[in-house]
């Protein structure tokens, strides 16, 4: 069905007067079997399998197969290479600003809208959560609590976060925290109707939490990084069981929209290298970071008391794309005119309006690196068949394709019937040309029309000197250049927009040996300063930089090698 969807209210439906408020919970890395009630033998959660029942489950939902493209997709109803993410690191994970995020709309149609836990779209002006329509938001930096965002030593124990742009120190467990500021934020006293969206880091790398949580699974002989894992979706089914009681407490359960699921697949054994474990995945192939079905199907489930149909099972193919327009039509609110999205509303679905949506497929595609690269590591996956390039190194830097490497990506191939092999165990591409043909065709139209949306200059470019953000805060996480992060590198820069002026340059680094050098350079401007012997911070009073855009680099040199700052920060003077 056509690659682009434009989507116009139709006030098909007619509910109550009062809007309902929304609460969104997406999990990071839990599988679809990580849950009782998709059959997993050992796990626990009695919390969510009792909402399970009480919603009705999309049993066919499809989401990118890592953290930030599947976030961009959900927020945006756009697939993300429109959206300028391709990747989690490097900045492929930053969105473009020009993206209308369902929290822009909703907060236009007088909700107030908060987000608590992992964003991952860009921590700096003008990708910020406050920057993208919420009001409310309490988040941590990057990919991940520990991650190189920073702060250094940062921790799921008593971590700091950004609360409104401003970093504090909290007390407890990251998870309990961000549910807290959740459930405050529900309990607001407003006539206002509320879209919350907790985006809990759980159960994601590093695998910490409460020896109470994980002990139970210890002593059931499982694997101590499995027992870990588990004992941290544990502490996430407790959340939402306080999460759930809290709507009723509020007497607000009846007129909330709530839905629960993950964001991709599990990080389970990627190489033979890596130590962790498989566990229970409901025989579905891959994993996180992999287009085969165990890395893009999650659960999800969603609940409307009197709107929707209890303990209902559908297998209709749907997405993340699909989750702004079914709310947007759910609530009756509308898309600002000229926005084009790929996803469609799954109302007439849960509604019972029908039983069959027109048949349409999803693309998925992701990579490392400055620009994608046609027919490696994608999928197309339609209700019945399943087209996909197998690649076994995501996030290894992809350069562009010779015609005869496009051809040998193109000759291996693989064509699964899900229907009836959901396993993906037999590749049916030799047998069936005409569907391999039919939507290779498609994905090739798809490719071209969402890098012509994605724009000639991406990625988005960080906003220096503005009064959105007087002190832009710059950290090895969002490097560019190949594999600067993800890869190791000591090298890295970062794709900047400046506003002229004088600015003071903050630089944190490893502690300096005798003869380092730091160097600060951009559009023209290069500064060199030499740095005292064991210090690890570094002050430049005073760079005057043009108005304009560039690579902003900033490294240190000693004894002839080159290596790049821990983090940096840019405050523009006056």
């Amino acid at each position: 069905m056509g690659v682009l969807f434009a989507f116009a209210m139709q006030g098909s439906f007619s509910f109550a007067q009062q809007r309902p408020n929304i609460l969104l919970v997406m999990t990071d890395d839990q599988g679809i079997g990580d849950l009782g009630i998709n059959g997993n033998p050992v796990l626990k959660t009695p919390n969510i399998d009792k909402f399970a029942r009480e919603s009705t489950q999309l049993r066919q939902f499809i989401v990118n197969f890592n953290c930030s493209p599947t976030r961009a997709s959900l927020l945006t109803g756009r697939d993300s290479y429109r959206t300028g993410v391709v990747g989690v690191t490097e900045s492929d994970h930053l969105m473009k600003a020009s993206e209308v995020t369902i929290a822009q709309i909703l907060a236009n149609e007088g909700y107030r809208t908060g987000i608590f836990g992992k964003w991952h779209l860009g921590d700096n002006y003008p990708m910020r959560p406050t920057d993208k329509g919420f009001q409310e938001s309490l988040v941590h930096k990057g990919g991940g609590i520990g991650q190189g965002a920073g702060p250094a030593g940062n921790s799921y124990y008593d971590p700091v976060l950004e609360h409104n742009n401003v970093s504090e120190k909290y007390k407890g467990y990251c998870d309990d925290i961000f549910t807290n500021a959740a459930l405050e934020f529900m309990s607001e006293k407003n006539n206002k109707p509320f879209f919350a969206y907790l985006a809990t880091n759980l159960p994601h790398f590093p695998l910490d939490v409460d020896k109470e949580r994980a002990d139970p699974y210890r002593k059931l002989g499982e694997h101590e990084l499995n027992a870990r894992t588990f004992g941290m979706i544990a502490n996430v089914d407790y959340n939402f069981g306080r999460l759930m009681r809290a709507l009723t407490d509020l007497g607000i359960a009846d007129n909330t929209i709530v839905i629960f699921m993950s964001d991709n697949g599990p990080r389970t054994k990627r190489s033979k290298n890596d130590l962790y474990p498989d566990r229970y995945v409901m025989n579905l192939r891959g994993t996180k970071t992999s287009v085969y079905e165990n890395g893009i199907r999650v659960p999800f489930f969603i609940r409307w008391p009197g709107k929707f149909k209890e303990n209902k099972k559908i297998d209709n193919l749907s997405a993340h794309i699909d989750v702004l327009p079914t709310l947007i039509d759910a609530v009756q609110a509308k898309l600002p005119a000229k926005l084009k999205i790929d996803g469609i509303s799954l109302m007439p679905l849960l509604t019972g309006q029908t039983d069959r949506l027109p048949a349409r497929e999803i693309f998925l595609q992701g990579h490392t690196g400055p620009d994608p690269v046609k027919y490696i590591h994608f999928a197309v996956r339609s209700q019945k068949y399943k087209l996909l390039s197998p690649h076994d190194n995501p996030y290894g830097p992809i350069s562009p394709l010779t015609p005869a490497e496009q051809n040998r990506a193109i000759a291996v191939l693989e064509l699964y019937d899900i229907e009836n092999d959901p396993s993906e165990i037999s590749n049916i591409a030799k047998q069936n040309p005409e569907i391999v043909a039919s939507l290779l065709a498609k994905y090739e139209r798809w490719f071209d029309q969402v890098m012509t949306d994605r724009g000639p200059d991406p990625p988005q470019k960080i906003h220096m000197g503005t009064q959105f953000q007087p002190v832009v805060h710059l950290s090895r996480f969002d490097w560019g250049g190949p594999g600067a992060y993800k890869q190791g590198n000591k090298l890295g820069y970062w794709y900047v927009t400046s506003q002229p002026g004088a600015y003071k340059i903050s630089v944190t680094h490893q502690k300096a040996v005798p003869g380092t050098t730091l160097y600060i350079r951009y559009n023209g401007e290069d500064v060199k300063k030499e740095i005292t012997t064991g210090m690890s911070e570094t002050v430049v009073d005073r760079v005057n930089f043009k108005e304009g855009n560039g690579k902003l680099e900033i490294f240190l040199t000693s004894a002839g090698i080159n290596s790049g700052p821990l983090f940096v920060e840019v405050e523009k003077l006056n």
